[in-house]
């Protein structure tokens, strides 16, 4: 398996005309090595390569890097340069969209007349179509967060402070599995609704209010993604419709969803919709963003997007209306591609619920 994803960067060789590939980014030795831990290099060839870290991982790359040849060091540049000294390279690729400069002026004080070349964002986009066993990870990842929201929402109730929340599900999330939270949830209630990323206060959740919640967990570096927006009490009826409008343009991209279309066209979908309901000025942001090893990865759903959907791929569909001074509304679940559409993975229901 890990080494069919490394030949997804064999063209990369002919393309630049390198010799060797140093992969440095931790998601991305993940996903070319097995290595799970946050520090290391990968040096590869065509043939196979190299994997380098410090005593601190050895035991560790010893288990999880079954089919390159292991490399002890204490100075990760000077190990790596080495490696490329002995192997006769003349071109070597590195990651530029995560190299900083310090890395990089580093590498070439050791290889003088070695060429370096910057392979860019289509680096990762190789990790865009998950295969099987991806797939069935992100699919379990995904039901323990949804399973845990559903088990704690009874204690969504007035008076109950947006962080108490989100740690009572971040508790169940662990509780049930997971290895820890994805990312930073929001819980935005009341007019806090209407801030895209407004994480988690100590404001207390009122009867009357839309919340909006979105959560997601991490098991084996994969991660989950999905927004709930929920009714505490009776709301108006602008409120209502701010949610109808959202959970109907969240449908019509997600009954859109199949290989071929591009993320352009699926943007448009939803927003286009909510633009068409009087809304347009309050959707800022792209309806979605590939989830994988990390927790917004490529394709990107949105106006700006060149990507053409494929089979395999994992992307979030997440329009939303956010009125300064009112509140706002988000609705996002994610999405595996089929060979005909797609399926959810994210499981709570995105019906208006009111408790």
């Amino acid at each position: 398996m890990l080494k069919s994803r490394r030949q997804k960067l064999w063209p990369f060789f002919e393309e630049h005309a390198i010799d060797l590939l140093l992969i440095e980014h931790p998601v991305n030795l993940r996903y070319l090595s097995g290595f799970s831990g946050s520090e290391g290099a990968l040096l590869l060839t065509q043939e196979g390569g190299w994997f380098v870290c410090d005593s601190r991982y050895t035991v560790q790359a010893a288990k999880e890097v079954a089919d390159l040849v292991l490399i002890e060091q204490t100075q990760r540049l000077e190990a790596v340069a080495e490696l490329v000294r002995q192997s006769g390279g003349y071109r070597v690729g590195f990651e530029a969209s995560h190299t900083t400069v310090t890395q990089h002026q580093g590498l070439a004080a050791r290889l003088p007349g070695v060429t370096l070349v910057g392979v860019g964002p289509e680096l990762d986009a190789v990790r865009n179509c998950k295969d099987a066993g991806e797939l069935e990870q992100m699919e379990q990842i995904a039901s323990l967060a949804s399973a845990s929201f559903e088990a704690v929402l009874p204690q969504l109730q007035p008076g109950i402070r947006e962080d108490t929340f989100a740690l009572q599900l971040e508790f169940e999330m662990r509780r049930r599995g997971a290895d820890g939270r994805g990312f930073d949830f929001i819980v935005a209630s009341g007019v806090r609704g209407a801030m895209p990323h407004g994480r988690a206060s100590d404001k207390s959740i009122l009867s009357g209010e839309l919340v909006t919640i979105d959560f997601g967990a991490i098991k084996d570096g994969y991660h989950s993604d999905e927004t709930v927006t929920l009714a505490v009490g009776s709301i108006n009826t602008r409120q209502q419709q701010l949610y109808q409008t959202v959970l109907d343009a969240h449908d019509r991209a997600i009954a859109s969803v199949k290989p071929g279309i591009t993320c352009r066209e699926l943007d448009a979908l939803a927003r286009d919709y909510i633009k068409a309901q009087g809304f347009g000025e309050y959707f800022g942001h792209g309806v979605g963003h590939g989830v994988g090893l990390d927790i917004h990865e490529k394709p990107v759903i949105s106006p700006r997007s060149e990507a053409v959907v494929e089979e395999g791929m994992v992307f979030t569909i997440e329009p939303g209306i956010y009125i300064p001074g009112f509140g706002g509304v988000r609705i996002e679940d994610t999405v595996a591609v089929t060979s005909d559409g797609c399926r959810l993975l994210t499981k709570v229901s995105k019906q208006l619920v009111i408790v």
